[in-house]
């Protein structure tokens, strides 16, 4: 399968009515050039999964603001008061999960589990149609997995095989979403050779991405490996 691969290339990937993951926390991380090729592809009617919808202009908050979103799971919306805005309209369906809620919704559907029983929002409207499970007399709500079709995701360093390393505060839900989708598509900010990537210090596994953006970067003769 080759890894490397142009706007061009993954245009067919994408379509009306996915399910997206978006990494990143308050935009922070976020891979902007493939938000870019949503809206250049003009891909609406979006199941979207992310911390947060950033700040208007930055990140998913550009998806919000062009109304391709439909349904929203997120963890806060208040910096970006379109969102509120659609929510209050009735325009946009908004799913607020606790933020340690949501990262465990997306770590349980990455390791095939059937979700995870949590304390968190018990007696508030998140609790609204869960379910409650008694464990040895105390009540957790039974949070379920979310899977997406697609992920969305930035990496500070990018090797040729796929290798993914965040720097810092980048590493938001990013890691977590890689592991959670059907397809995973990385945008680096620097790509790089085999071994210039700690073993330690990878994030992501190669294992876990399908297709490695390189239009918007200089690769430096850099060949990105196709692997079978």
């Amino acid at each position: 399968m080759k890894k490397a691969a142009t706007p061009q290339q993954i245009e067919h990937l994408l379509h009306d009515g996915m399910t997206i993951m978006i990494g990143g926390f308050m935009a922070t991380g976020a891979p902007e050039r493939l938000i870019d090729l949503l809206i250049q592809k003009d891909i609406r009617d979006i199941t979207l999964i992310t911390t947060d919808t950033g700040s208007p202009g930055r990140g998913s908050s550009r998806l919000i603001a062009d109304k391709r979103v439909k349904k929203l799971y997120a963890s806060h919306i208040g910096t970006n008061p379109e969102t509120g805005k659609q929510m209050n309209e009735g325009t946009l369906e908004v799913e607020l999960v606790p933020q340690g809620t949501l990262a465990e919704r997306i770590r349980s559907a990455g390791a095939g589990l059937g979700g995870v029983l949590t304390p968190t929002g018990l007696g508030t409207i998140v609790a609204e149609n869960k379910r409650v499970i008694d464990v040895d007399g105390q009540q957790f709500l039974l949070a379920p997995p979310l899977k997406a079709d697609l992920a969305l995701i930035k990496g500070s360093k990018v090797d040729r095989r796929g290798n993914v390393f965040y720097s810092k505060t980048t590493q938001n839900f990013n890691p977590l979403m890689a592991t959670a989708a059907e397809i995973v598509i990385v945008e680096p900010e620097q790509l790089v050779e085999l071994g210039e990537i700690a073993p330690e210090a990878v994030h992501t596994p190669s294992i876990f991405v399908d297709h490695i953006l390189v239009d918007h970067i200089n690769v430096n003769h850099i060949q990105v490996e196709d692997t079978q």
